[in-house]
């Protein structure tokens, strides 16, 4: 096997796992977290969002952001898994990484800073209200992206004939 198929291989199996997580959370643990009262919501969304910040989900995140454009790059004069390689980082640098950067993070920072324990009820609601439904429709938005970038790189490795 050549080390470009690998790095194909490597770069397929990121992108389905980091898609897989914004999946999972746009159809169970966003309606989960939906069931909750405000300040249990609003506590599990500032623990979800402090616990995902681990290795693990880097090296699946950014490591999806390298390598599609490596694995790109790698191809380039194989068409079309070339041209598939750069849809697909295309589709998750903009609809995925950068929706994540640009959305998802300023509100997490913002909702990270929010004194749950010294807030009236009202500002809770009003907290809640500002975040939830904004933070799920930017999630749903990675997860078609995601899933965008999955069918894109699978098409990759159908065409790909270096084996």
């Amino acid at each position: 096997m050549k080390m470009t198929t690998l790095v194909l291989i490597i770069t397929a199996v990121l992108t389905a796992l980091i898609g897989g997580l914004f999946y999972a959370y746009s159809c169970s643990v966003v309606l989960g977290l939906g069931k909750l009262s405000d300040v249990e919501y609003l506590k599990a969304m500032q623990n979800i969002n402090r616990e995902i910040l681990n290795p693990v989900f880097f090296m699946s995140f950014m490591g999806t952001a390298a390598l599609l454009p490596i694995s790109a790059f790698l191809f380039r004069g194989h068409q079309p898994v070339f041209i598939f390689l750069l849809l697909a980082a295309l589709a998750y640098l903009i609809g995925v990484f950068g929706v994540t950067v640009a959305g998802n993070v300023p509100m997490n920072d913002a909702l990270d800073k929010f004194d749950i324990s010294n807030s009236t009820t009202e500002a809770i609601r009003q907290m809640r209200a500002n975040f939830e439904n904004r933070w799920n429709f930017l999630n749903n938005i990675r997860t078609v992206f995601s899933v965008i970038s999955i069918i894109f790189v699978v098409c990759a490795c159908i065409w790909n004939k270096e084996v």
